[in-house]
C-alpha cells in the first residue's frame, strides 16, 4: 500500500525523493569508509611501533603488585608446609575431584583462574592488571628427575617451548639455583618481543615431590626484533604487555607418572581507551595460552627424552 503510493505521487516529488534517498546512501558509505580508513591508519601506526602507545609502570602499581604477591608466595609457603594435597585440583569437592584426575590422564590440561584477597577482598593496582593463573598436567610413565632435568635444561628452552621462547641461557648456577636468559615472542593480533631475566630456585620437598620458584628480575620490550635497528626498550616504559612475573611450580610422582602443575601471577598495563580492541585479546588472553601452551610443551618434551 505505502509502496503503491510511493509510485502514484506526483513526478516531481517522486524524483525529488529518490534523489535524496541516494544522497543519504552515499553519505553512509562515505562515513563507513572514513571509520574504515581510520581504523587502518591506527593499526599500521600501532604495526609499526609495535604498540598503542607507551606507558610507564608508576610506583604504586609496583607497590600493588609486591603485595598481591607477597600473600601469594604466604599461602604457597604454608600449603608447601602442610606437605599434602599439594595439587590445585584436591581442593575440589569428591565429584569434580574424580573428574579432574580422569581428564588429566586422558591428556587434557586443567587450568583455573585464581584471585589472592586480602582480608576478603580484591587487592586493586591502579594503571596495572594483575592475571593470576594455575594449569595442572599429567605426564604418563616419567619419573620425577626426568621432569627436572627438563625444566632445568634451560639451555634448550628455546627447543622446548618454541615458538614461544626464542632464545634461551642458563646465565649462572650454582646448585639448585639459576640465573637465565629467556627471549619471549608472543603475538595475539599484535607480536611482542620480550628480553627476560629469572632467578630460580628448586627444592627438593621429599621423595617424588619438589616445587621451584622463579622471579623475572628484569624484563625488557624489543623494538625491531631481528633487524639491525633492534634495540631494548626501558623496563617500565613501554607498551606495558609484561611489566612482571613471579612463577610456582610444583611437581609430584603418582598414578604410574608425574603431576606437573604451575601458577604463575604477572603484571601488566591496563586496557587503555581507544585501542583496546587491539590490546585487550593480547593482555587478557595471552597469560592463560601461555600457561597452558608452557605445560603441554613441558609434557611433550618430558615424553620425548624418555623414549
Amino acid at each position: 500500500m505505502i509502496e503503491f503510493q510511493n509510485l502514484n505521487e506526483p513526478g516531481d516529488e517522486r524524483i525529488a525523493r529518490q534523489v535524496k534517498a541516494r544522497g543519504n546512501k552515499r553519505s553512509k558509505c562515505l562515513g563507513s569508509v572514513i571509520v574504515l580508513l581510520a581504523l587502518h591508519t591506527m593499526a599500521a601506526s600501532t604495526a609499526r611501533t609495535g604498540e598503542p602507545g607507551p606507558r610507564r609502570l608508576e610506583n604504586v602499581t609496583k607497590l600493588a603488585f609486591d603485595h598481591y604477591v607477597a600473600l601469594t608466595q604466604a599461602r604457597n609457603d604454608a600449603e608447601l608446609k602442610r606437605g599434602s594435597n599439594l595439587l590445585w585440583v584436591d581442593g575440589l569437592a569428591e565429584g569434580p575431584r574424580g573428574e579432574a584426575y580422569a581428564a588429566l590422564k586422558s591428556g587434557e590440561v586443567k587450568m583455573q583462574k585464581l584471585e589472592t584477597l586480602d582480608n576478603r577482598k580484591s587487592i586493586p593496582c591502579p594503571g596495572g592488571m594483575i592475571h593470576h593463573w594455575t594449569g595442572l598436567v599429567f605426564i604418563p610413565g616419567a619419573k620425577l628427575d626426568e621432569v627436572l632435568s627438563v625444566l632445568e635444561d634451560y639451555d634448550k628452552h628455546s627447543m622446548y617451548f618454541a615458538p614461544d621462547v626464542e632464545r634461551s641461557k642458563i646465565e649462572s648456577r650454582s646448585g639448585d639455583h639459576f640465573q637465565v636468559f629467556l627471549r619471549f615472542r608472543r603475538h595475539k593480533v599484535i607480536t611482542v618481543v620480550l628480553n627476560t631475566e629469572h632467578a630460580v630456585d628448586y627444592f627438593h620437598d621429599a621423595p617424588g615431590k619438589a616445587h621451584s620458584r622463579s622471579s623475572a628480575v628484569r624484563i625488557a620490550e624489543v623494538e625491531n626484533a631481528g633487524k639491525s635497528d633492534e634495540r631494548e626498550k626501558t623496563p617500565g616504559d613501554d607498551g606495558g604487555y609484561l611489566w612482571r612475573m613471579e612463577t610456582w611450580w610444583r611437581m609430584q610422582e603418582g598414578d604410574g607418572g608425574v603431576y606437573v602443575q604451575s601458577e604463575v601471577a604477572s603484571l601488566t598495563r591496563d586496557i587503555p581507551t581507544g585501542l583496546g580492541w587491539m590490546i585487550k585479546p593480547f593482555i587478557t588472553s595471552i597469560p592463560r595460552e601461555t600457561l597452558k601452551f608452557t605445560l603441554e610443551a613441558a609434557r611433550k618434551a618430558v615424553g620425548t627424552k624418555t623414549r
